[in-house]
């Protein structure tokens, strides 16, 4: 084992500790350093010289031995020394009561007979402040607000021994702020609070309020918006600056005035045509007031007042939308509720009568302002007629026939009602349609029309309508004529009743039919001997025709729907007399005469044929008139013959016959227009036997005969 170390000394600086020194101890590879106290005692295993027992107990008496050790062992303890612990350091509680002041506190020290405190700005600058005391507080005073301080506090014993030091650092209370300035928003009603920054405050606290009611705002910058403020009112602002060492003393409070609220309470009226009267309470804070009248044509005027009520100009049919705003210095007040005032609209002034008859009249005028609806008022007559629509016009009906009206137009809307004092305007309506009392011809062409005058002063006009077109006339009194009428034709007869107030409703028709139209053009042509053919153009207007044929000899009669007709019994060689009635669907009959008609002269009987000699034949005759010439026609295969005799003469010579053939003979009387072609035809054979002529008479296609 190595050799018995020797102390050199042993001394406490730290509460809990002791610190030995010893010289060295050849072959010594450790050291046990041993404080004892009473049965307790600590060890420690150091490498060299100096060494330290820690984990002992302030102001303490110990027992101090080394003993040096290596391979072999351990040593003996070296001679002790006897060392005290220090005393233990004052555990300090710090706080900042004020800007410029921080107060300290601790609890007693075991062994303490007094306590010496340090202060000094951790920043190095200024000069340390010491104070010694017996007791267990003190307060340093006079200090830099907002700053650090660094503070050092020790425990002495009754030797004046210094105990353990114990530091803490404390800032001091920061300084309320300065240069507080407040910005109002009067549009969003919130502020902007504003300072100049304080030294060593981390944050800052603005407290705005009035009355019971506080709105605080935390900001670690030098500016604040507080929002949400309330018009009419008086906030008091002030700013708090925080640290952690605590509060400032707030700010002088700093008055803020807030916009007026918006007025309320307004009313509108028309004190007098043509004025607007705009009234409203009065409102807290508020100067003066403006009211803008904006019309909806878009024109605006305002009034600056400081009493509560404006007047305004107005007209009839506008709309006015109307606002009141309350200013002080803070600015205007919010925008509150928009009003609207329609004054009642203007009445139509220019209406007129576009249309009128017997009992209606539509008036019309131009669109008014303000107007939703028209009433339109007919007062006259047995009573009061009525008419409303959102239209610019109306139609009366039911009215009294030429009676006058006083017609007045009232306009209307939902928001204002009815405009009362629009004027009336006389009118009157048209005349009352005349009744037609009786049609009377007195000729052909010519008709007279009576009715029964029922208007005052009113021209009456006649009007015959047919597809012939139109035919009128005209008279004052009850009765007039129509003139040149055409024949077959149907027209429906009115009359009515003109005025300078308009013209009446047609009276009612009363059909009128004139006789049916003679034909223009009658055409007779015979048939035959006894059959004469009629025709005729159509006659306007009639349905039915009768033909009648008149001599001394006899008469014949036809009556027919067509424009022709076939008479018989017709004597050959008679004047006639030609007429024509034409007959209408109702009966009305039209007679007709025409030019004399003369039948064709009579065919000659007792037609014979005689053989001459070369090769000749003769044709006689018995004549039914000696002034009449006759023709005489032989028409066979082997040629064509004809001859016409001399007048008086009844037989006529054809030479150079063939003979071996057979001929149709006609002898008929000559007219201006050639011989007739009705006459009857015979058919003879001419042979070739000797010098007699054979003759067979062929009538029709019958057998023959021989004569």
């Amino acid at each position: 084992a190595p050799d018995t170390p020797v102390i050199d000394q042993a001394y406490s600086k730290l509460s809990n500790s002791i610190t030995v020194e010893w010289r060295a101890v050849p072959g010594a590879t450790n050291y046990m350093l041993t404080a004892q106290d009473g049965d307790s005692f600590v060890e420690t295993i150091v490498k060299n010289s100096p060494g330290t027992v820690t984990g002992l107990k302030p102001a303490t008496l110990y027992r101090i031995t080394v003993r040096s050790i290596n391979s072999g062992g351990k040593s003996q303890p070296s001679p002790f020394r006897r060392v005290k612990t220090v005393l233990a350091a004052p555990i300090l509680s710090v706080c900042s009561p004020s800007c410029d002041s921080i107060a300290v506190s601790w609890k007693a020290v075991h062994m303490a007979a007094g306590f010496s405190v340090s202060l000094m700005r951790s920043d190095g600058l200024g000069r340390m402040l010491k104070q010694n005391t017996t007791n267990t507080s003190l307060i340093f005073t006079n200090l830099d607000p907002g700053t650090l301080y660094t503070i050092k506090a020790y425990a002495w014993n009754a030797n004046g021994m210094p105990g353990d030091d114990f530091t803490y650092n404390q800032r001091t209370s920061p300084n309320a702020p300065v240069d507080v300035k407040v910005a109002f928003n009067s549009g969003a009603l919130r502020a902007v609070v504003s300072w100049m920054p304080t030294e060593g405050a981390l944050t800052y606290s603005v407290t705005v309020s009035s009355g019971l009611l506080k709105l605080r705002c935390n900001t670690s910058s030098a500016s604040c918006m507080v929002p949400s403020l309330q018009c009419s009112s008086e906030y008091y602002v002030s700013v708090t600056a925080y640290n952690d060492a605590g509060s400032s003393e707030p700010t002088d409070a700093v008055s803020l005035k807030t916009i007026p609220c918006a007025p309320v309470n307004i009313s509108i009226e028309e004190d007098e045509p043509g004025q607007l009267l705009v009234s409203w309470s009065s409102v807290s804070l508020g100067h003066y007031y403006v009211v803008f009248v904006k019309s909806d044509d878009g024109l605006e005027v305002h009034c600056n007042t400081s009493h509560t009520r404006c007047h305004f100009q107005s007209d009839c049919g506008f709309t006015y939308f109307i606002s009141v705003l309350a200013y002080n210095k803070a600015g205007q007040s919010p925008l509150g509720d928009i009003f609207n005032y329609t004054t009642a609209p203007c009445c139509p002034s220019d209406f007129r009568v576009v249309f009128m008859s017997s009992d209606t009249v539509r008036v019309t005028w131009a669109p008014v302002r303000g107007a939703d609806l028209y009433e339109t008022r007919a007062a006259g007559g047995s009573g009061v007629v009525l008419c409303r629509d959102t239209a610019t016009a109306c139609t009366l009906s039911a009215l009294q026939c030429s009676t006058p009206y006083n017609i007045t137009v009232y306009s209307f809307s939902e928001a204002r009602g009815s405009n009362t004092s629009c004027a009336p305007q006389y009118v009157a309506t048209a005349p009352c349609s005349p009744e037609i009392k009786n049609i009377s011809k007195e000729s052909l062409s010519v008709i007279s029309v009576q009715w029964q005058p029922n208007n005052d002063e009113a021209t009456y006009v006649v009007t015959a309508r047919g597809e012939a077109g139109l035919w009128h006339c005209t008279s004052t009194r009850n009765s007039c004529t129509l003139r040149d009428l055409p024949c077959g034709s149907a027209f429906s007869v009115s009359a009515i009743a003109r005025s300078p107030a308009g013209q009446s409703l047609p009276s009612y028709s009363i059909p009128l039919e004139t006789a049916p139209c003679c034909p223009n053009d009658l055409t007779l042509t015979q048939v035959t001997q006894s059959v004469t053919n009629i025709s005729w153009s159509a006659g306007r207007g009639a349905q039915t025709y009768i033909t009648t044929l008149e001599s001394p000899k006899g008469e014949a009669k036809c009556h027919t729907l067509q424009t022709y007709c076939l008479l018989g019994c017709i004597t050959c060689g008679t004047e006639y007399t030609v007429s024509l009635r034409a007959i209408s669907e109702t009966g009305l009959t039209s007679s007709c005469t025409y030019q004399g008609y003369s039948s064709s002269a009579c065919c000659p009987s007792g037609v014979k044929l005689y053989r001459l000699s070369n090769n000749g034949i003769r044709v006689f005759w018995r004549a039914s008139d000696e002034t009449i010439n006759y023709n005489t026609d032989l028409r066979g295969s082997k040629g064509n013959f004809s001859c016409t005799p001399s007048s008086g003469l009844s037989h006529c010579d054809i030479t150079k016959i063939p003979c071996g053939d057979v001929y149709t003979v006609v002898v008929a009387p000559v007219t201006d227009k050639g011989p007739q072609t009705f006459c009857p035809m015979k058919i003879y054979s001419v042979t070739c036997s000797g010098s007699s002529v054979g003759m067979v008479i062929y009538r029709g296609k019958s057998n023959a005969k021989h004569i």
